[in-house]
């Protein structure tokens, strides 16, 4: 029996203070054992997002060593080969992205940011848990295929067909 490869995502947004540090969570807690994951912002904001803990504590994610960096972090040469990049972000996808080490399949998930979310603390909550469960479904589709047995054109056609993925039941899940 031969040791199945273990795959490097990154997940991408601007400030990496809400929708990419979801990702990476859901990435760790689905993909466990088959894919390693980080975040990263292309202008961090330095800080993670005080909802974002809140909903990733909410549905027992660890929030341990989580923090907001620079994708420059993951353009280094002691930076780990990525076999996949996500945009989690409309602003991000738009970005001239740096040269990743690997040659990773890259693809846009864009999801609504629930850090502009306004009115009521509820609001705000709501918003969160949205992007959250929306997040938690394209990975679910992505963590659940079988990445070896695709070839590479395969793949990045399953890759965009998921960032089109809007859980009918989003809305209902977050409570909405």
């Amino acid at each position: 029996m031969t040791e199945q490869k273990t795959y490097n995502v990154l997940f991408l947004c601007t400030h990496n203070s809400a929708r990419s540090i979801m990702a990476e969570c859901l990435m760790r807690r689905w993909g466990a054992g088959r894919f390693n994951a980080w975040s990263a912002g292309s202008h961090p904001a330095g800080q993670i997002n005080p909802h974002t803990l809140a909903t990733l504590k909410a549905f027992n994610l660890p929030t341990d060593g989580l923090r907001s960096k620079s994708w420059d972090e993951f353009s280094q040469p002691e930076a780990p080969a990525l076999d996949f990049v996500f945009t989690v972000c409309d602003q991000a996808a738009g970005e001239m992205c740096p040269v990743w080490n690997g040659a990773p399949l890259v693809a846009h998930w864009g999801v609504e940011d629930p850090a502009a979310a306004t009115g009521t603390e509820d609001r705000i909550r709501m918003a969160f848990r949205r992007t959250y469960v929306e997040l938690e479904s394209r990975i679910k589709i992505f963590a659940s295929l079988r990445v070896e047995q695709l070839d590479r054109l395969a793949l990045q056609s399953s890759l965009h067909a998921i960032g089109t993925v809007h859980d009918s039941e989003t809305d209902m899940m977050a409570g909405a």
